[in-house]
């Protein structure tokens, strides 16, 4: 038995920017909608999928909005996007789904801290998302990263392939480095090769020395990126901080309640004519 997490807020950012636009009866943008139940219900489909559970960032803010005033924010979401947020929540529940509505953690941290609590209960935690985040949650091959859109796998050797560094160390890494899809700035200077170089020797910010002399590791402009690390260690803290997924969001199923048995007929058809796809409801049959 497998686990599969779903990111479903980068499910709808893909659905807006990947699939055509709708109008529902009332006027309103609803293709992102259409496409995600649409790739929910290709998920359900595929061989293997039994226990499946949705995450969704219903506000963008969270805690670490509280931390860092620079963190990302919904600003400069494309309004006919941002209105179809509560849409998909809906979606995915129409489809039998359990939902994940995230208000005070992100979405992110919801699925990290279900492949964490069920592990050791499946034979295998597939987080469906290529959000290099995740990176830091997989374990081996017993969590794993699914790519949807390349139909690609990526186990522990994944990420130390595509990183440098294991999972542990990709907190770290996302600190010097820094995530603008996050609005973390990461360490002026600290680039992909060397905070891979670096952190494959020393595993952690702290473990570091000051002295770049004793690094061990050749790394091009290490007197440089030194004193760019030494000035900038309480900052580097605060956005590993940002980086870390939570494991401890207060999810109340137990993983018997992740079983899909189906969709909910009446909600289903309800939100299909809200949105105008008949086509949809006669797929599902």
């Amino acid at each position: 038995m497998k686990l599969h997490l779903v990111d479903g807020t980068f499910e709808i950012f893909r659905a807006y920017y990947g699939a055509d636009g709708a109008t529902a009866p009332d006027g309103r943008e609803v293709g992102a909608t259409r496409g995600l139940l649409r790739s929910l219900w290709a998920l359900l489909h595929t061989p293997g999928v039994t226990h499946v559970a949705v995450a969704f960032d219903t506000v963008i803010e969270s805690f670490r909005n509280d931390l860092f005033a620079g963190y990302k924010t919904g600003a400069g979401i494309e309004p006919d996007l941002w209105a179809q947020f509560p849409l998909a929540e809906e979606a995915a529940a129409a489809l039998g789904l359990v939902v994940w509505p995230m208000i005070e953690f992100e979405a992110d941290d919801a699925i990290a801290t279900g492949a964490v609590r069920w592990v050791d209960d499946v034979e295998q935690v597939v987080i469906c998302s290529p959000d290099k985040d995740f990176g830091q949650i997989v374990r081996s091959d017993r969590i794993v990263l699914l790519d949807r859109i390349r139909n690609t796998l990526i186990d522990e050797s994944g990420v130390e392939a595509k990183f440098g560094v294991g999972p542990a160390s990709i907190p770290d890494y996302l600190a010097l480095v820094g995530d603008t899809a996050d609005g973390i700035p990461g360490v002026p200077k600290w680039g992909a090769k060397s905070a891979a170089a670096v952190l494959a020797r020393w595993g952690a910010i702290e473990a570091i020395p000051s002295d770049p002399a004793r690094w061990e590791v050749p790394v091009r402009g290490a007197a440089r990126l030194s004193e760019s690390l030494e000035e900038n260690r309480g900052p580097a803290a605060l956005y590993r901080q940002l980086a870390t997924l939570r494991t401890d969001v207060p999810l109340p199923q137990t993983l018997p309640d992740l079983r899909w048995t189906g969709v909910d007929r009446q909600r289903l058809s309800t939100l299909c004519t809200r949105l105008g796809d008949t086509r949809f409801l006669e797929r599902v049959g």
